[in-house]
């Protein structure tokens, strides 16, 4: 897909390092031409990214707190002083307590729940609307990450689960008022993955090594294939895509037991 994006810009929100699946999707982007810009939370992950940022040739990073109002204002300020347009926004920010992401859903605690669903959705809805002025005279196309945790209980991932099924959710209502202003809006949903959000889920290695298993193509998502799939959702190629989970999980979706070898 050489090329595909060229002469398109947009920005990444959530790299972590470089296993996040953002670093994926941006690496792809850049290798299919796009140019980037990055957000980031904090210090520590701020030195993380600088580095990764100027591998694809980005020297535009800005640190973002997705819960204050005046720190996202800023953001985009700043982006829209140095683009006036841009062509894609990549949201892949989720948080949840870590202790909560253990044992059983009952027990979560009103805080964690309310503090999960600002950040993991809420967030998307924000970013859109700062975002879609800068789209406007173009169309462009704003993407996030979920996960089947959203539709279907997974052990230890609780709380996460019903805020993807709201971002999910929040994707097809946004892709529905930004439509008309042909704007599309997707989530990508790839199966389990060894990112630092994956890790903090409990039993991660064995729900790892189960769809490794047992997956229809017998493998997890790599970041590649996950990269892919968001460079043609942002290309001219997916404008016609909107409201859409598109999984990247190796097919493990459609299973309804495990592979006879792994009863």
């Amino acid at each position: 897909m050489s090329g595909i994006l060229q002469g398109k810009r947009g920005l990444i929100m959530g790299v972590a390092n470089d296993r996040s699946i953002a670093w994926g999707i941006a690496k792809a982007m850049h290798e299919a031409g796009a140019e980037l810009a990055f957000t980031y939370q904090g210090e520590a992950f701020g030195k993380r990214l600088e580095p990764l940022a100027e591998s694809v040739g980005s020297d535009f990073m800005v640190d973002v707190d997705v819960t204050d109002d005046a720190s996202l204002d800023a953001a985009f300020e700043q982006l829209q002083s140095r683009w006036p347009t841009i062509d894609f926004v990549v949201h892949a920010i989720a948080y949840s307590d870590k202790a909560e992401l253990t044992g059983r859903f009952l027990n979560t605690t009103r805080a964690n729940f309310k503090n999960s669903m600002d950040i993991s959705a809420y967030s998307f809805i924000e970013v859109a609307r700062r975002a879609y002025p800068m789209m406007q005279e173009n169309g462009g196309t704003l993407l996030t990450l979920t996960y089947q945790g959203s539709n279907r209980v997974v052990p230890n991932y609780n709380v996460m689960g019903v805020a993807k099924a709201a971002l999910e959710s929040a994707t097809r209502y946004l892709a529905n008022d930004l439509g008309p202003e042909g704007i599309r809006v997707n989530a990508i949903s790839p199966g389990p993955m060894k990112t630092l959000a994956g890790a903090a889920i409990g039993g991660a290695r064995k729900t790892f090594k189960h769809t490794d298993q047992n997956a229809p193509m017998r493998s997890n998502a790599t970041l590649e294939a996950v990269g892919g799939t968001a460079v043609y959702l942002a290309s001219d190629a997916g404008a016609c895509t909107t409201g859409e989970i598109i999984r990247v999980d190796g097919g493990f979706h459609v299973l309804g037991m495990p592979q006879p070898d792994h009863l």
